[in-house]
């Protein structure tokens, strides 16, 4: 067995695992946001009636704050991103509740007018690596400094795909064409991962590192 030939088949079992665990993943975030949704409408009928109750007695100011509470309460669950295309809603709805959830602003801005070529499966897992990636880069940051752009659109026939995070850390050095892993031992396998999915899919993938932020950018053909 040549030695490339053992890499590509491990890299083969760490892509099959990986899909499988975010697809899982995926699925319980997906699930927590429509619960929490269903949650907000199932009580929808006793805010009407509480400030029923309110108005009756001419209570304005508790209108007031009462309905300053539930802007909160729906801004919490109500979906984020509305792209055109709901595969790509709900993968990244689930991801930015996610990183809301850890007190990380994200900022984004996707149109995807079309029906994808990429499957299903592919763009979970190549935006679940981009985020997850992003999230755990920001979480070794200040609150405050805690920030996620994410720019998605069509390029012509090609989906753009545009990542942008702060980091802790000084400029990443690169070791050969790839950038070193942050992560450590056993966990470096990200950066691999994508180029591995770029190359499947016949993708182009972009690396950028300066002090402070890393910006990762993808097309895809789909066509």
């Amino acid at each position: 067995m040549s030695r490339m030939g053992f890499f590509s088949r491990k890299m083969d079992k760490q892509i099959a695992s990986y899909q499988q665990e975010l697809m899982e993943t995926h699925y319980h975030e997906v699930d927590n946001m429509y619960r929490q949704i269903r949650g907000w409408r199932h009580d929808y009928r006793n805010h009407i009636q509480t400030m029923k109750a309110y108005a009756a007695s001419e209570n304005w100011e508790a209108i007031r704050r009462y309905l300053d509470l539930l802007d909160d309460d729906l801004a919490a669950v109500d979906t984020v991103i509305r792209t055109g295309n709901p595969m790509t809603d709900a993968i990244l709805n689930s991801k930015i509740s996610l990183a809301r959830s850890k007190n990380i602003q994200v900022e984004a801005d996707a149109y995807i007018p079309v029906k994808l070529k990429l499957s299903e499966i592919d763009l979970c897992c190549i935006i679940g690596n981009l985020f997850d990636n992003a999230i755990e880069a920001s979480e070794n940051l200040p609150e405050a400094q805690r920030v996620i752009r994410v720019y998605m659109d069509m390029k012509g026939t090609q989906l753009y795909i545009s990542f942008t995070n702060f980091t802790a850390g000084k400029k990443i050095k690169k070791e050969g064409k790839r950038f070193r892993s942050t992560k450590g031992k056993g966990r470096g396998f990200g950066l691999a991962r994508m180029d591995a999915f770029g190359e499947r899919l016949n993708g182009y993938i972009s690396r950028n590192s300066e002090d402070g932020a890393f910006t990762t950018e993808i097309l895809l053909p789909q066509m």
